[in-house]
C-alpha cells in the first residue's frame, strides 16, 4: 500500500496540495448534465466493489499470532496481536514512565487514550498503522489515527506527544495547529486508520485463519530454501537433532543442506555409476527412494531404493543397506552397500521406490505393477497375485537375517504369513503405483492421527487417489481405479471386498498425484492437521481435511497467496509447474520439490517451503538448537533466483523504537525531603525505588498535581558501590585529632553486580520506611550474613530517623547555625563525591579511598 507520507514532513509544500484536492471539489465545479450523471452511475454500476484485502502484518515484518499467555496491558489483543507478554510489559513500563512526568508536571493524565494509542504496537495491523510496511516512507512513532479519534486526542492529550515521539515537527505542529497536525498523522487508507481498523468486517471478520479466494481457495505463500538441482525426487533428514535435509537427485546424488541453508560441496552419496537412468523426459528410473533407520544417530544405517541394469539382464528394483563413513558424518561409506532385496521389473515404468519407515521400527517398501498399461501380467494382474512383489506394499525387518538366506526377517504379525498363496513380506496389495508416501507424526498435543500412512497412487486414466494404508488392505487395482471400476470382471467379484480411498479426483483435475504430509509443523499452527499433496502434470497443490467424527476427508484447494497476501520479506508466490516430491523437515515444517523440465540431467530443480502469511506461531515457540554438525570440506552458500512478492532491494525500515528514553525530567518540589546529614545525603542517595505499578487505570487515576513522592535514584555502579557498607565516622589508624575533629576515613568493599533495592517512602512526617527487596548474594566476605546486614542497615534508619527529626527540634540560634555549617559542608561533601567518581582508586584489600 503505498501512502503519500511526504506531506508529515511538508504539510505546506506537494504533499498540502494533495490534501487541498483530496479535501473535495471547489466552488467552482461544474455540475454534472443529466446525461453525464446517467453516464456515470451506469458505470458505478458495471464497475465491481472491491473489498478491502486484508492484510495483517506485525512491526517485525511477520504476520501475527496468539501470545502463548495472557497480556497484563493491552488485554485487547491478547486472542491475537503482534504482542507477546515480553512486549506488553515493554509497553506498560513506557506507559507508566509517562504517567509518572505527566503527574509531576500537572498535566492532564489522559491514561485512556494514551494507552490506546501505545497499545497499537500489538494490532494484527501494526505495519499500517505504523507505516512500516512502505519501504519508501519512514516508519511512524505515532500510529495512522483517523481525523475524528484524532481530533479528540489532540484536544485532550496534545500535551503527551513529546513522550511519544522526538520528531520535532510533529511535536511543534501539534501545538499550533490541530488540523495539520491530524491531517500529518493520518493514513490515506482510511480503513486501516484507527479505530476504523477495528470497525470494518472485512478486516476483522476472518482474522487469523487462512486467508481463502472467493472460491474458497486457501492462500499459501512459499520460500526458496534450494536450487540449481537435477530432477530431485526427495528430502529427507535423519532424525539426528542436526536438523541437516539430505536431497536426492535422480541421476544418484545425495547432497547435504545444513541448517544455515549452505550445501555441502561434497555429496554425501554417489550412485550414478550403479543407477539406471536417461536424458528421456519423463523417463521414471533412477535413484527412487532413500529411509533413514530410526536409531540411525547410533548405528549410522539407511537404505536406498534404486533402478538397475546388469548388462543385458532386465531391468530390475533394488533395496540395499549402506551405512555412513566412520570418518566423516556427512559423507556415506561407498563400499558398505548390502543389498537387501531385488524385483525383477517386466517394463520401464511403473516402479514405484517409497521406502521408509513405520512407526513400529519396520521397513516398509512400495513397488509399482510393473509397468506398462492396465497391470496386464498374469490372470488378474500383478497387484491382485498376492504371491507377487510387484503392486504391493512389503514389510521387513532389517535388523537381522533368517535362515533362508534372507537379508532380512518376517515381522511375526504380517497379515499374510500363514497364507501359501501369498509373499510373506506382503503387507497391503492392489496398487498400481504409488509415489509418495508419509507417516502422520501425530497432532502435536493429542498425538491423534500418529503412526498413519498416507500415499498417493498414480491412476490409470481416470483418477488419481490418496489412500490410507492398513495392514492387509486391498487397495483395488486392476479392479478398480478410484471409485470407479476398472476391469468390469474384477469389480463385480464379491471376493474382492477393496479398501476405498479418502479421496479421488479425476483427469480435470490433473493426471498423475504426487503424495505429500500432514501437516504438524509449529510454523503455521493453522494448517496443522491438513493432509497437503499436489499433482505432477498439472502442478496444482490441494489439502484434505479430516472431520473426526464422521472419518470423511474434505477436500480444500490451495493456491498461491496474491501479491498484497504474500507481501512480506523474502516470500514469493509462485513455483514450478512439475510437483515430484514433497518433504518434511526434523521440525515438522513442509516442503515440495518440482521443477520446470522434468528430466534426470535438467537443473531446474527448486525446493519450496510452505508459509501461512495468515498467523505464524509466537515467537520463541518454534526455536530449535541444532546440534553441531562437523564439516571437513567446503560449503556453497544458498543463493536465491526465484523472485520475491517485494522487490529484494526494497527493504521495509525499522520498527519504531521499543523503549522509548524520556528527556524530560519530573520538577522538584518543595514537599521533597532533603538529606540533612552526611549520612542521611548518602543513604538517600544510594536509595533506588522498585515501583510496582497497577494495571487498573482507576488506580492511577489523579487529576490534580500531588507532592512529589518519588525518590531520587543514583547510577547502578555508585549505588552498589556505596550501599553495600557505607560506614561513617570511623576512627583512622593513628587516633589523631586535627583541630578538635575527628578524621574520617571512608571504607567500602569492593561493589558486587547484585544490587540491593530499597523501596524507602517519604511521609509527611518525614519519616523514613525501607524495605529491602533484594540481598546481595555474591560477597566475597561469606562471614558476613545477610541478616547481620539487614540490621545494620536498620541502625543506620534508625539513625537517619533520628538526625532527621532533631532537624525540627528547637534549638539555640548558635548551635543551628553550627548545624546548617556541617549541614552544607556534607552536601558540598557529597556532591564532590558524585563528581569524581572517576577518581577512585580501589586497593587490594577492597577498600576505596578518593583522591
Amino acid at each position: 500500500m503505498t501512502r503519500k507520507r511526504d506531506a508529515a514532513l511538508h504539510p505546506s509544500g506537494a504533499g498540502a496540495a494533495f490534501l487541498r484536492v483530496a479535501a473535495g471539489p471547489g466552488p467552482s465545479t461544474k455540475t454534472p448534465s443529466f446525461p453525464e450523471f446517467i453516464l456515470i452511475i451506469s458505470v458505478m454500476l458495471l464497475v465491481p466493489v472491491q473489498l478491502v484485502s486484508a492484510h495483517p502484518q506485525c512491526l517485525d515484518f511477520e504476520p501475527p499470532f496468539k501470545p502463548l499467555w495472557h497480556l497484563e496491558f493491552c488485554t485487547q489483543y491478547e486472542q491475537f496481536g503482534c504482542c507477546d507478554q515480553k512486549t506488553d510489559n515493554q509497553i506498560a513500563e513506557r506507559y507508566w514512565d509517562i504517567m509518572d512526568h505527566l503527574e509531576a508536571a500537572g498535566y492532564e493524565l489522559c491514561e485512556d487514550m494514551l494507552k490506546e494509542v501505545m497499545c497499537q504496537e500489538c494490532s494484527p495491523y501494526a505495519a499500517h498503522l505504523f507505516d512500516a510496511e512502505d519501504p519508501y516512507t519512514p516508519v511512524r512513532e505515532i500510529p495512522g489515527l483517523c481525523s475524528g479519534f484524532c481530533s479528540e486526542f489532540h484536544g485532550k492529550c496534545r500535551h503527551v506527544v513529546k513522550y511519544l515521539t522526538e520528531n520535532q515537527l510533529l511535536q511543534d505542529t501539534c501545538e499550533r495547529d490541530m488540523y495539520t497536525f491530524c491531517s500529518m498523522i493520518d493514513l490515506s487508507d482510511q480503513d486501516y486508520c484507527y479505530p476504523n481498523v477495528l470497525k470494518s468486517t472485512d478486516l476483522s471478520s476472518n482474522l487469523g485463519r487462512v486467508v481463502e479466494d472467493p472460491k474458497g481457495c486457501l492462500q499459501l505463500c512459499l520460500t526458496e530454501v534450494a536450487n540449481h538441482l537435477r530432477n530431485p525426487v526427495l528430502m529427507l533428514h535423519s532424525s539426528d537433532d542436526t536438523h541437516r535435509m539430505f536431497i536426492a537427485e535422480q541421476m544418484g546424488f545425495v547432497w547435504v543442506y545444513l541448517p544455515d541453508g549452505s550445501r555441502l560441496e561434497q555429496p554425501f552419496l554417489d550412485m550414478t555409476g550403479e543407477v539406471l537412468n536417461t536424458p528421456w523426459l519423463g523417463d521414471e528410473r533412477g535413484f527412487l527412494g532413500m529411509a533413514f533407520h530410526p536409531k540411525y544417530q547410533d548405528n549410522g544405517r539407511f537404505f536406498i531404493y534404486y533402478s538397475i541394469q546388469i548388462y543385458s539382464e532386465p531391468e530390475k528394483v533394488r533395496v540395499s543397506e549402506m551405512k555412513v563413513s566412520a570418518h566423516d558424518m556427512n559423507m556415506a561409506d561407498p563400499y558398505s552397500e548390502r543389498v537387501i532385496l531385488e524385483i525383477e521389473e517386466p517394463a520401464a515404468n511403473h516402479n514405484g521406490g517409497q521406502v521408509l519407515f513405520g512407526l513400529d521400527g519396520y521397513l516398509y517398501i512400495f513397488t509399482g505393477d510393473g509397468g506398462k498399461a492396465g497391470d496386464p501380467f498374469g490372470k488378474y494382474g500383478n497387484a491382485q497375485n498376492k504371491s507377487a512383489l510387484l503392486g504391493k506394499v512389503l514389510r521387513i525387518d532389517v535388523d537381522g537375517s533368517d535362515s533362508s538366506g534372507r537379508q532380512y526377517r518376517i515381522p511375526p504379525d504380517n497379515p499374510f504369513i500363514g497364507d501359501p498363496d501369498a509373499r510373506p513380506e506382503v503387507f497391503a496389495y492392489g496398487v498400481r503405483n504409488m509415489w509418495r508416501c508419509s507417516v502422520d507424526r501425530g497432532d502435536p498435543v493429542s498425538r491423534y492421527g500418529r503412526g498413519r500412512i498416507f500415499c498417493g497412487d498414480v491412476g490409470q486414466n481416470r483418477y488419481e487417489e490418496i489412500d490410507i494404508i492398513v495392514k492387509g488392505g486391498n487397495y483395488g487395482w486392476r479392479a478398480k481405479e478410484g471409485f470407479e471400476c476398472y476391469d468390469l470382471k474384477l469389480c463385480h467379484n464379491s471376493s474382492l471386498n477393496d479398501i476405498l480411498p479418502i479421496f479421488a479426483y479425476s483427469h480435470h483435475v490433473g493426471k498423475s498425484v504426487t503424495g505429500g504430509y500432514v501437516y504438524r509443523g509449529c510454523e503455521s499452527p493453522n494448517l496443522n492437521g491438513l493432509y497437503i499433496f499436489g499433482d505432477f502434470m498439472s502442478g496444482r497443490i490441494m489439502a484434505l481435511e479430516e472431520d473426526k467424527t464422521t472419518g470423511n476427508w474434505k477436500e480444500r484447494s490451495v493456491c498461491m497467496g496474491e501479491t498484497k497476501t504474500c507481501s512480506f520479506p523474502g516470500l514469493i508466490n509462485h513455483h514450478h509447474k512439475f510437483i515430484i516430491s514433497f518433504a518434511e523437515d526434523e521440525a515438522g515444517e513442509l516442503y515440495f520439490l518440482a521443477t520446470t523440465y522434468p528430466s534426470a540431467g535438467s537443473p531446474f530443480g527448486t525446493v519450496f517451503k510452505f508459509m501461512d502469511p495468515s498467523r505464524r506461531a509466537p515467537p520463541g515457540k518454534c526455536k530449535q538448537k541444532p546440534l553441531p554438525v562437523k564439516v571437513k570440506g567446503k560449503k556453497v552458500p544458498f543463493v536465491p533466483k526465484e523472485l520475491t512478492v517485494l522487490d529484494t532491494k526494497e527493504k521495509p525500515t525499522r520498527p519504531p523504537p521499543r523503549k522509548f528514553k524520556l528527556t524530560t525530567k519530573p520538577p522538584v518540589t518543595s514537599s521533597e525531603i532533603k538529606p540533612t546529614t552526611a549520612v542521611g545525603a548518602t543513604m538517600m542517595s544510594t536509595a533506588l525505588t522498585l515501583k510496582w505499578k497497577s494495571a487498573d487505570k482507576k488506580v492511577r487515576k489523579k487529576k490534580k498535581l500531588r507532592p512529589q513522592k518519588k525518590k531520587k535514584v543514583l547510577k547502578k555502579q555508585v549505588a552498589d558501590g556505596l550501599m553495600k557498607n557505607n560506614t561513617l565516622g570511623q576512627k583512622s589508624k593513628e587516633g589523631e585529632e586535627r583541630k578538635g575533629r575527628k578524621r574520617k576515613k571512608i571504607t567500602a568493599i569492593k561493589p558486587v553486580r547484585d544490587k540491593v533495592t530499597l523501596n524507602c517512602n517519604h511521609t509527611d512526617t518525614a519519616d523514613l520506611q525501607c524495605n529491602t527487596l533484594e540481598a546481595p548474594n555474591n560477597l566475597k566476605d561469606n562471614t558476613v550474613t545477610t541478616k547481620k546486614k539487614i540490621h545494620r542497615r536498620k541502625v543506620s534508619l534508625k539513625r537517619i530517623k533520628h538526625e532527621k527529626n532533631s532537624v525540627k527540634s528547637k534549638k539555640p540560634a548558635n548551635e543551628n547555625h553550627t548545624f546548617m555549617n556541617k549541614t552544607e559542608t556534607n552536601l558540598k561533601k557529597r556532591s564532590s563525591t558524585t563528581r569524581n567518581q572517576t577518581q577512585v582508586t580501589s586497593n587490594p584489600g577492597g577498600t576505596t579511598e578518593a583522591l
